[in-house]
């Protein structure tokens, strides 16, 4: 019998509609002891494994979850039937903003033009190529629209061309857990083997004998990566050969070829750890050797060039330096020093070319460019011209040129691709986002500001407003954050954003600890014991922009998703009434429990980083700032909160958890929905333009909040 079901009738809508009651769902207490302490959880039984999701019909108790899942979103679907109309409205004017026939910059890699395109009103990239020439027969390797005919959702992995050009493999997934199928297509007649490799990553590594392949391997309970096998392409899979298994469950693994093409690269991470082997690429069959003795709190990565290695390491350095070593000699022992440590500049990645070394690094918080001259060791940055923006290394494959590909992007500038003379210092631009309909960015503003956190470390806000909406009182406002793993969310242009500018929201990134937005420092600021940094700092940037008259109370929303959607469960918790709205995607928010169980996908990965709850300390700490087990009865903000039901890094039970324990401690009128999407997993739905269906929803959420309705 369903305990949920949406009976009754509430109240009428202005339009003299019933509104639905909200569902409620069954308590069966389920008690937890950990030091000392006894935890109860009403709703631990919503909890189902992969194998009870996929199983049809339904068993009694998949059911019984399915049946409230499909309640909480039939009373969501229900209760913004008002906004349907406007949601339509808005998902048009998204995708009307977009090219339709669109393509990416064709790079060359191995004599051939590699690019994608889109068809005009086709939901998947066709993959291509042109052999020497942008004036050569275009070849077809994958077109994804034909691939995802017959599945709702469907993601193409990794694409990886054999040396010889003559062999495509490539991964599918179509149930967004990212366990990918791995294909292999002959490009010379076009024919795809009946050969294939499952439950693996998405991409594989050719060996120079273009018939070897490396792939990783992932283990279905627990989605991590842990083995590496070698296949010889039309021997079939039972002659495949374990060639490394990881048995540390704190770490992801996964194998790759260097862009010298002269090593197939075995890499291990942890949050705290990277560790690498080498197998000759020339000998695939050959036995693999460690780079360097894995240590304890060591993070690299490295590059191979002619007969070297380039390391960026933080080896005694928090925001990373350069350092060269000999391929023939590669333990740390022998590594030197290229470029030292400077505790103001954080060195993201490298870029490695004949004539010229290039840096991704992050000065004043700011993600920019420096180029050094190999021979004559002159070095310069290039300068792009605002006050906020970001810049990365884009795809670069060959090793004899003087050109750097790099994106670059502003919360007012399109994205856009440049192609850089290093020696002429002189830029082109490539590509820039075509905005269909017109857009001139001279009609938005965009800066940087700076709150000062209550222990007084400054936090960068990144925002952008249209200028002919901003009004001189308090503005709605959408603030966004994340905060967690090191990841920075530098500012950036996004197309359906202009929908939220154009109808007088300002958008705001706060820069907050967790981050690396000052360097390592920052990560560290926020992470294990000082998690708390990061709620602080999202709250203390929300109370700046109020006291500077930029929004109020009555304006304010704010946004994360996953981790970040921890942020936003966290400080609803923390201070309830200083937001208007909120939104929570994905979000990670059972934190002790689900910290405590290894059993969960990807749970022994993440200890480096919130703290292990079977030490006291962390229980006790994590326990304080849990959103799930922070409950109390009090008014919250209105309260979207979005998930899959197939998301494999954030297990759709805890926001499930979650709106239940809500449901039972609301007080007041705000509103509070849950939309999960039943056929997606972390990223929502798979293809170009319905993904922005839900982008839609969230925005017709905020509007209806803040009495926008056109």
């Amino acid at each position: 019998m369903k305990k949920y079901l949406l009976i009754g009738v509430l109240i009428m809508n202005s339009c003299n509609q019933p509104l639905p009651l909200p569902p409620k769902a069954s308590k069966k207490p389920y008690s937890m002891t950990n030091h000392g302490d006894t935890r109860v959880d009403d709703y631990y039984w919503m909890r189902l494994t992969d194998e009870q999701k996929l199983t049809k019909p339904y068993d009694d108790h998949t059911q019984e979850v399915v049946d409230y899942i499909n309640a909480e979103n039939s009373y969501t679907q229900a209760s913004l039937e008002h906004t349907k109309g406007f949601q339509e409205d808005i998902f048009d004017e998204i995708v009307g903003r977009i090219k339709k026939d669109d393509s990416t910059v064709p790079y060359m890699q191995n004599g051939y033009y590699y690019y994608s395109r889109y068809e005009k009103d086709k939901e998947y990239r066709i993959y291509c190529r042109k052999k020497g020439s942008l004036d050569s027969r275009e070849e077809i390797l994958l077109d994804g629209n034909e691939l995802a005919q017959g599945y709702d959702y469907f993601s193409i992995g990794g694409r990886s061309v054999s040396p010889d050009n003559n062999w495509l493999a490539y991964g599918i997934d179509t149930l967004s857990r990212r366990f990918y199928t791995i294909y292999f297509k002959n490009l010379r007649t076009g024919k795809i083997l009946e050969e294939t490799i499952s439950n693996a990553q998405g991409s594989v590594a050719w060996a120079n004998d273009n018939k070897t392949v490396f792939y990783t391997s992932k283990n279905k309970t627990t989605l991590l990566s842990e083995k590496i096998y070698r296949r010889t392409i039309g021997e079939g899979a039972g002659n495949d050969e374990l060639i490394y298994h990881e048995k540390d469950n704190e770490y992801y693994i996964g194998v790759g070829r260097s862009k010298s093409g002269r090593y197939i690269v075995i890499w291990n991470s942890s949050t705290l750890v990277s560790d690498y082997q080498l197998i000759d690429a020339d000998n695939p069959y050959g036995n693999y050797e460690n780079f360097t003795p894995r240590g304890t709190k060591h993070e690299y990565s490295i590059v191979h060039f002619r007969n070297k290695f380039y390391i960026l390491t933080n080896w005694e350095a928090d925001n990373n330096r350069l350092m060269e070593t000999s391929e023939n000699a590669t333990e740390m022992s022998n590594w030197k020093e290229v470029i030292p440590h400077n505790d103001k500049v954080h060195l993201l990645n490298m870029e490695i070319f004949d004539n010229h070394l290039v840096l991704n690094e992050r000065r004043n918080g700011l993600r920019g460019l420096r180029i050094i001259n190999l021979a004559s060791g002159e070095e310069h940055y290039v300068d792009f011209g605002e006050e906020t923006y970001a810049a990365w290394i884009s795809t670069n494959k060959e090793f004899d040129t003087n050109i750097l590909r790099y994106s670059y992007s502003s919360m007012v500038t399109p994205w856009s691709i440049y192609d850089y003379d290093m020696d002429e210092r002189k830029k082109v631009l490539m590509k820039q986002d075509e905005i269909i309909g017109g857009y001139d960015m001279t009609n938005y503003n965009s800066k940087r500001i700076y709150a000062t956190a209550r222990d007084g470390k400054k936090i960068p806000i990144s925002l952008v407003y249209n200028k002919n909406k901003k009004t001189d009182g308090p503005n709605n406002l959408l603030l966004y954050g994340y905060g967690s793993y090191g990841s920075t969310s530098d500012p950036y242009f996004s197309i359906p954003r202009l929908s939220l500018l154009d109808r007088g929201f300002i958008f705001a990134i706060a820069h907050i600890r967790g981050s690396q937005i000052y360097g390592r420092e920052s990560y560290e600021d926020g992470k294990l014991l000082n998690k708390k940094n990061t709620f602080y700092d999202f709250i203390d940037a929300g109370k700046f922009l109020i006291d500077k008259s930029y929004t109020s109370s009555d304006n304010l929303f704010c946004y994360g998703g996953s981790a970040g959607g921890l942020l936003i469960g966290a400080v609803i918790n923390m201070e309830p009434e200083m937001w208007k709205g909120a939104i929570a995607g994905v979000p990670f928010v059972d934190v002790v429990t689900t910290m405590l169980d290894p059993s969960i996908p990807l749970t022994s990965n993440e200890w480096d980083e919130w703290g292990d709850p079977r030490e006291k300390e962390f229980y006790d700490y994590m326990l304080s700032y849990s959103p799930y087990d922070q409950v109390q009865e009090k008014k919250y903000p209105n309260l979207l909160i979005t998930s899959g039901f197939f998301d494999s890094q954030v297990q759709y039970f805890e926001p499930l958890k979650w709106i239940a324990k809500l449901r039972e401690y609301w007080e007041g009128d705000n509103k509070l929905y849950l939309h999960m999407n039943m056929d997606a997993g972390h990223g929502g739905k798979s293809g170009r333009f319905r993904y922005y269906k839900e982008v839609a929803l969230e925005y017709a959420f905020l509007f209806d909040i803040a009495e926008i309705d056109k």
